[in-house]
């Protein structure tokens, strides 16, 4: 089986819908589509080294931007898919190579070929930079190659993105199946440049498009952004639908599953001074989509195929998913956990744990109702990786308070509730970080 991961940035799950994205909306009678899937970690670099790792940002050691993956780790989700006669290619964005936080010796290759060894074991094509916010914008830019050669883009970089994977796959010779990640920037705001570029007047068509409940009321850059940041998301739909017609054309739609998701949303400095890195639905919920003709070969697929699936996904179960769908095991050490099972038993995970850092260091849960979230006093997250000692600091009433608009951590009403988050967060930390922490009220 085939399989590709499309990996958007920073995209919120309300932006699936026929007005941004129609088509992935007119293919969902061929998908499955799961509505409650949340991020592990709120930003790019964590959330990358865990899909590629299966294990949360705390255990891989990559617990904020500018940290190498361990080179030495030889159950990368790439490693493992090697083992299993894979053949793995990675076109985008990386993420996962520069040195210039934490405690190895500094090393920056943010605008540099990434060396093989950095490169977690992917082992057929590759084309890529380590931060593609820094060596491209919306109108070209460049990648490194297999051979570190640079290769140099012009046009819109999300197309151009797209281009190099439908050529991937215009010259696959069927000798081997093929795991391929296409990392795309979109809808990521431009750094350096303070905004989200998009394909000039294409934002017209969303300029009167209402705001998320979410965003209204609050300070924020949503007013003048948002419709720069459904226009990227439209292009990266047009992108995908590029992408599927290349697939059916080549005839191997009934030998491959497709995964479209992303890191994680956007609440455009609503929550904080930037744009995710918070426990709110805005920043960790984000849209997950199967497609393919491939799903019809899975038992567990097969029934859900035009089908929503509600039950609480996390981004890092990507990883064990894909091990999952190409037969290959699992390894043992991993918190990620297929989906196909949870599809086989109808049971997604009780509630979602996160890890939140260079805003603070912080812990979450986010449950059917509530979403409770704790963090280390005086700390930005960027010096450690853990803590013993977390302080209280967002809980929201999820079924009653959806645009997470009031703070009830004082809330004497919830005061049983919270206690028994607060018990759920102690055991997730102890199991997962081997730590018993303290969490002041």
């Amino acid at each position: 089986m085939n399989i590709i991961l499309y990996f958007s940035d920073q995209q919120r799950f309300d932006t699936i819908n026929e007005n941004v994205t129609p088509n992935i909306c007119n293919i969902l009678d061929e998908s499955i589509c799961f509505d409650n899937t949340i991020t592990m970690q709120p930003v790019c670099g964590p959330a990358r080294a865990c899909i590629q790792t299966g294990l949360y940002a705390s255990e891989n050691d990559c617990y904020i931007n500018g940290i190498s993956m361990d080179a030495n780790n030889e159950n990368t989700l790439a490693k493992c898919l090697n083992r299993q006669g894979y053949n793995t290619s990675y076109i985008g964005k990386w993420h996962l190579a520069s040195d210039t936080s934490g405690n190895k010796p500094h090393n920056n290759l943010q605008t540099k070929a990434v060396p093989q060894n950095l490169r977690g074991g992917y082992n057929d094509y590759w084309l890529a930079a380590d931060c593609l916010e820094f060596t491209s914008d919306i109108n070209g830019g460049y990648l490194f190659d297999n051979d570190n050669n640079k290769i140099e883009f012009k046009g819109v970089r999300s197309d151009c993105i797209n281009n190099f994977a439908i050529d991937y796959i215009k010259q696959y010779k069927n000798e081997k199946p093929f795991f391929l990640m296409v990392s795309q920037l979109e809808p990521h705001h431009q750094n350096g440049k303070n905004t989200f570029q998009c394909v000039e007047g294409e934002d017209k068509q969303f300029e009167n498009c209402p705001y998320p409940e979410d965003l209204v009321g609050l300070k924020g850059d949503y007013k003048a952004e948002y419709a720069h940041y459904l226009a990227c998301c439209k292009r990266l739909d047009s992108n995908f639908a590029d992408l599927v017609k290349t697939i059916k054309d080549k005839g191997i739609w009934d030998d491959t599953i497709i995964i479209y998701t992303s890191d994680h949303g956007c609440h455009f400095k609503t929550r904080n001074m930037e744009y995710k890195r918070s426990c709110h639905d805005a920043s960790v919920h984000i849209p997950f989509i199967m497609t393919g003709g491939g799903l019809k070969k899975s038992e567990e697929c097969n029934k859900y195929i035009g089908k929503h699936f509600d039950k609480f996904v996390s981004l890092l179960d990507v990883t064990a998913t894909i091990l999952d769908i190409a037969g290959s095991r699992i390894p043992k050490d991993y918190h990620s956990q297929s989906i196909l099972k949870m599809l086989e038993e109808d049971k997604g995970r009780d509630h979602i744990f996160l890890q939140i850092s260079e805003s603070q260091l912080g812990r979450a849960i986010v449950t059917e109702d509530f979403t409770y979230s704790v963090k280390k006093p005086f700390s930005l997250g960027l010096t450690q990786a853990k803590s013993k000692v977390y302080k209280e600091d967002l809980m929201y009433d999820n079924k009653n308070d959806k645009s997470q608009h009031k703070n009830i951590i004082k809330n004497r009403k919830y005061k049983e509730i919270k206690k028994q988050l607060k018990q759920m967060l102690i055991n997730d930390i102890e199991e997962i970080e081997g730590i018993k922490p303290k969490i002041i009220g």
